[in-house]
């Protein structure tokens, strides 16, 4: 897995432990889990650090963002609209033409294998995309 480099010097990887301790709660228990289930599925992934503080898993394009708020944790995945969802996993910004994203409420299950076969899906994807 490639580390980029961030401007305050950290690799992202260290800046999402970070964010994730930094929780301490429930939303960090999350995004611990989604982040290692993002590395099953795609273990060529990039972890990158943007926008000021949000996670985002990228290979040869984003896969998805990983922002915590006070009552859920997002998961937006760039191209969402354009990938396969026969689990109902995308709950979150359905009227765009681009983006779809899973909001992790407290407590709630997530169907493992379905997340992971998105996360293949938005991978094949850019790969397919960027081979044109």
């Amino acid at each position: 897995m490639q580390k980029n480099a961030t401007p305050e010097g950290e690799s992202p990887s260290r800046l999402i432990d970070g964010r994730i301790a930094e929780l301490g709660d429930w939303r960090g228990e999350t995004l611990a889990h989604v982040r290692a289930l993002i590395k099953e599925a795609d273990p060529d992934v990039v972890e990158e650090w943007k926008w000021r503080g949000v996670p985002v898993w990228s290979d040869r394009g984003i896969i998805c963002t990983g922002e915590t708020y006070k009552s859920v944790v997002k998961l937006t995945f760039a191209k969402g609209a354009s990938l396969p969802d026969p689990a109902g996993l995308f709950n979150s910004s359905l009227e765009g033409n681009t983006r779809r994203a899973i909001d992790i409420p407290q407590g709630a299950s997530l169907d493992v294998e379905a997340f992971k076969a998105l996360v293949r899906a938005a991978v094949d994807l850019n790969r397919t995309k960027k081979a044109r």
